[in-house]
């Protein structure tokens, strides 16, 4: 190359390399002078988990209570059992029937005119972004335990690390998601999750109960005691009798009555707590006018209580209140930890055995209904309802498992159709490695007699397990019915000591974190769960997170419809019925206001005369 060709060439390769590097200075400073997108802050005193609040952050008081309501008066309660202790944020022990609600306040307070919507209590703002990854809470300067001591930040994070550390399974498990916890004022405390796949936990923390440091400090949360406990709410405990009665009076000096939220709310003045060892004599004792207030589940109660005296007389009135939020699943939960039911073809043979319609017909006057599914009675349902596309994406390699038609609630109506069923059993009994042999259904393998116990507490339950042990019998299965006495019977329960076990799993229409509670794999081996079949699927692992993740209502409907269809086919629980209202009795003084909420009667609303 020339000298000249030389110079043309490096004096071109330079102006190309300036180029270069002016539109890099230029693309820099652009970027540094171009304003950084702020994140949008949302400054309320409410949140819902999904669109806003059906009342605006000036409401007065909640549709569904009276803010002309009487206040003062004793409202007599009665529970069943006993309880010898004072705490009930730990497993052991068991609380006294009302701490939770009358002692102890959360951050945050439920509205149950909405599903899944909260409002200011202790903590009179909230502040967080609208991917909800943290949220911080500013705390009412008015907010005060029972003893005067007024609640701080230290005592909120007190809260969050004793439960954490110490308190119930649900508690454990979701405080444990919290990547960091930040004391921002002496008002203010900030809670930080880094999570935009779990839209629900900001609230989950709004209803952490507030626990005072200076009382449950030095590991004094741990203990099952009978001590007089002190907490924020309206009421304070006035007298113990340990498993016989606990009683509640108003706090004269209740810091919260003037929050909106309690506008109408905490009318007596004096709420009692009876203690009856069996249901039977606690009935007796409601319609001998020893107590307030009972909630009927037996039809057959319901329809004889109807012509006592006291009902004519009108001392005791009747309600029937409609409930707008899922039937929820009372049913029979198949203790999957067991080898022999760890089967699913044995799990789904125990199922269409139970013989629903001669159960309902014959005891309960036909006024139940089947419960099929985990979300009956709303939209989250997925019974009769096709599987949409999103669910078919969502369930992927388990979608030819799901069985659409789960149960035939007229397979019972006649003799040869429990035949039918009774022959659809035994081939799935036999492709389980059981037969027949003498009458005794048998495993081919072990030669062990396929037993069953179904652990009870009450006669109610064993009205239905009667026939569900002769429905068994016909195809050589032993069934024994094992009654125990209640503290036995949670005990057992909480350990997961048993083969079959009635539990009701409450549904709302806002279902979340408690589905892991109830369903999740890690909660399958955490004693004192819910998880009483012990389910461990990964799939509805990944179904329960994708539920609390999701923003758009219709991808939220079909995840709870897939999960629901999970649920179903993996015959975990026999479903047995549902009531279609709340059956109530209540005394001649107790009134209450003309509309309910979402979930049915609120007692908190109620109050003596007009």
């Amino acid at each position: 190359m020339s000298d000249n060709n030389r110079f043309y060439f490096t004096l071109k390769y330079k102006k190309m390399i300036l180029k270069i590097i002016f539109f890099l200075l230029v693309f820099i400073n652009f970027n540094i002078s171009a304003p950084i997108a702020k994140e949008k802050i949302i400054i309320s005193s409410s949140i819902s988990m999904h669109g806003d609040p059906l009342l605006n952050n000036n409401f007065e008081y909640l549709n569904y209570a009276n803010p002309n309501s009487n206040i003062g008066g004793v409202f007599k309660m009665a529970s069943l059992g006993t309880f010898d202790s004072t705490n009930p944020f730990i497993i052991k022990g068991r609380s006294a029937y009302g701490i939770r609600d009358y002692i102890f306040e959360s951050l945050l307070s439920r509205d149950y005119s909405k599903p899944f919507t909260l409002r200011s209590l202790i903590a009179e703002e909230i502040h967080y972004p609208e991917d909800r990854t943290w949220i911080e809470f500013f705390i009412n300067d008015k907010a005060q335990f029972s003893d005067g001591i007024k609640i701080t930040p230290k005592d909120v994070l007190f809260s969050f690390n004793a439960l954490k550390e110490s308190g119930r399974p649900n508690h454990r498990s979701y405080y444990s998601r919290i990547n960091e916890v930040l004391i921002t004022s002496d008002k203010s405390i900030k809670f930080i999750t880094n999570n935009k796949d779990d839209r629900e936990l900001i609230l989950i923390i709004g209803m952490m109960p507030i626990l005072p440091e200076h009382i449950y400090g030095n590991e004094r949360i741990k203990e099952a005691k009978l001590d007089t406990p002190i907490g924020s709410g309206p009421y304070i405990v006035s007298k113990i009798e340990q498993g016989r009665n606990i009683t509640y009076k108003k706090n004269l000096t209740y810091w919260g009555n003037e929050v909106p939220i309690n506008n109408g709310l905490h009318n007596f003045e004096v709420i009692s707590v009876d203690y009856y060892l069996d249901d039977n004599s606690r009935f007796e004792a409601f319609k001998a006018g020893l107590f307030d207030f009972y909630q009927i589940w037996d039809p057959t109660r319901w329809n004889n209580i109807k012509k006592h005296k006291n009902v004519h007389s009108g001392k005791i009135k009747l309600l029937e209140i409609e409930r707008k939020t899922p039937a929820g699943m009372l049913g029979l939960a198949l203790n999957t930890r067991k080898p022999y039911l760890s089967n699913i073809d044995v799990r789904k043979a125990l199922t269409i055995l139970f013989d629903f319609n001669w159960i309902n017909k014959s005891l309960y006057h036909n006024l139940y209904n089947r419960t099929v599914g985990f979300f009956d009675n709303s939209y989250l349902s997925s019974i009769n309802q096709p599987i949409s596309n999103l669910e078919k994406e969502l369930l992927s390699d388990n979608l030819p498992s799901i069985n659409e038609n789960i149960l035939n609630i007229k397979q019972y109506d006649s003799e040869k159709d429990k035949r039918i069923v009774l022959n659809k059993a035994l081939k799935l009994f036999e492709k389980a490695n059981y037969n027949i042999v003498d009458g005794q259904l048998i495993n081919t393998i072990t030669k062990e007699p396929f037993v069953l116990e179904f652990l009870i507490t009450d006669k109610r339950q064993e009205k239905y397990a009667i026939n569900y042990m002769k429905s068994l019998e016909r195809i050589g299965i032993k069934l024994n019915i094992k009654m125990v006495d209640s503290t036995q019977y949670q005990k057992r329960k909480q350990n997961f000591d048993f083969d079959i076990i009635e539990h009701f799993w409450y549904s709302s229409l806002s279902p979340g974190n408690e589905q892991n509670f109830y369903w999740g794999s890690e909660s399958a081996s955490e004693i004192g769960s819910r998880n009483y079949p012990g389910i461990t699927s990964k799939k509805i692992d990944s179904l329960i997170q994708k539920i609390v993740s999701v923003k758009k209502l219709d991808e939220f409907m079909y995840s709870v419809r897939a999960l629901d269809r999970m649920l179903i086919s993996g015959y975990y629980v026999i479903p047995l019925f549902h009531w279609p209202h709340q059956w109530v009795a209540v005394s001649e003084g107790i009134n209450y206001p003309e509309k309910v909420s979402l979930d049915g009667y609120k007692t908190n609303s109620w109050y003596i005369g007009d």
